[in-house]
């Protein structure tokens, strides 16, 4: 057992590899309480592609403990409730109790994790996994009949091509339709090992007190951390244009291209960059795009980052008579942004939004969890607010012209569609496809 503290946080590796991780928050009588995996959908190969998610579902069916139908009247009578998400390189199941019924969350939470029936050689009760099965074939059809959300993912093929990070995280109905328990239990097996899983918590918690209940909860297999699964090999980035046919009302449309690593020390200034961009109402798109012409409702940018590498993007849904304006806005933003990043006015305002959104979002027990599980699971430095603050004041104009101008070259950038007309859609793109940034 290893011990590592620091500013706010203490970390403790036990002799399985577990990496127990907690900070405590004075004046509150909660516990917000995580467990990380490192298991996501860039760990699938192509035949069980969505295999992470629904293994995820099925932790809720029951452990060797504990029932389908009593963990969820467990964590009712506690008043509270116990959820799960899958990413491109994780799975979490969390959930935040009053203090007193820590232990009691702890222990179903950690029965759930790693003895779950899904991962024993008998397997979950006959009709579970076709019954579960099924609810993730529904949830991935609703998810094909939203087109603002499917666009996400239609990027992604465009970005990533046929790399792992390209796939969606969510799987493919066919695919999730032929998995079988044998699979799922052989995934478990490898990606839920003691030295794949960080244990975090924030709150009304004593930190040894929650190690002892990790040493005794978790099994006694030693073994090094390797929290982000097999080494990937590099995408192959290059200008992709993905359109997925839909008889919608709007183009929802995404550009996007390589973006930057999560422990790339750029990823201060990247915040600062997508603010100015198009990270809010006062942002260049929403601003050029929304407020001043109205060609949109939502028009937005984003970034991913990842273990190796990342993305960034924009999204615009727009209506077929305003797509080609709409396009042309963008272009023109896009080659004015390559050449000047931001003023005086937009880097100040910028920062500050940037600062004003990560103290806010840490007034909550659940972000600072989730900043604690996540930073561990991917061996980043748990950086004090104090920190990140210097890092974001500390960025310039010239920093932000030579992200721009790496990032966001328009003619770069991969395009994804969803629409009527794949047509229409590929002459909108001539503005984009014109401009020389």
């Amino acid at each position: 057992m290893s011990l590592r503290t620091s500013e706010g946080h203490r970390i403790t590796t036990l002799a399985s590899g577990v990496r127990v991780v907690s900070e405590r928050t004075p004046a509150v009588r909660s516990v917000a309480l995580g467990f990380w995996v490192g298991a996501g959908s860039s760990h699938e190969h192509e035949r069980e592609a969505g295999i992470s998610h629904l293994l995820e579902h099925m932790l809720f069916r029951g452990s060797q403990r504990y029932g389908s139908e009593e963990i969820d009247q467990i964590f009712d009578a506690m008043g509270a409730e116990c959820n799960a998400g899958t990413d491109k390189e994780a799975t979490s199941v969390y959930t935040r109790v009053l203090d007193g019924h820590l232990e009691r969350a702890f222990d179903v939470i950690a029965d759930m994790v790693w003895r779950p029936l899904v991962g024993s050689p008998e397997g979950v009760p006959a009709g579970e996994l076709e019954a579960e099965r099924e609810v993730v074939l529904e949830e991935i059809a609703m998810y094909e009949d939203d087109p603002q959300d499917r666009v996400f993912d239609v990027l992604g093929e465009a970005v990533f091509g046929e790399h792992p990070l390209g796939r969606a995280v969510i799987g493919r109905a066919d695919v999730v339709g032929a998995l079988t328990h044998e699979q799922l239990r052989s995934f478990h097996a490898e990606r839920y090992a003691p030295a794949d899983v960080v244990i975090a918590a924030t709150g009304s918690i004593d930190h040894d007190t929650l190690v002892e209940m990790a040493a005794q909860r978790s099994p006694a297999v030693a073994g090094a951390a390797g929290a982000l699964g097999p080494q990937l090999p590099a995408p192959g980035f290059e200008r992709r244009v993905r359109f997925l046919h839909r008889d919608t009302e709007q183009y929802h449309v995404c550009l996007g291209g390589r973006g930057i690593a999560r422990d790339d020390e750029r990823r201060f200034a990247l915040r600062v960059l997508d603010n100015v961009l198009g990270g809010g109402p006062s942002s260049r798109l929403f601003q050029e795009v929304r407020e001043r012409r109205g060609l949109a409702y939502s028009v937005f940018t984003f970034a991913n980052q990842y273990a190796a590498t990342g993305e960034v993007g924009l999204y615009v849904g727009t209506r077929p008579e305003n797509l080609t304006q709409a396009i042309e806005v963008i272009a023109a933003e896009l080659e004015r942004f390559v050449r000047e990043p931001a003023d005086k006015q937009e880097l100040e305002r910028s920062r500050e939004n940037a600062k004003g959104r990560l103290v806010l979002a840490l007034e909550s027990t659940a972000a600072r969890m989730n900043r604690l599980g996540s930073s561990v699971l991917c061996d980043l430095p748990i950086l004090s607010v104090e920190e990140i603050i210097a890092r974001i004041d500390a960025v310039t104009v010239e920093d932000l012209q030579e992200l721009a101008t790496d990032l966001f070259r328009g003619p770069s950038l991969s395009v994804a569609a969803i629409g009527p007309h794949e047509d229409a859609l590929r002459k909108a793109l001539g503005p984009l496809e014109a401009v020389t940034a």
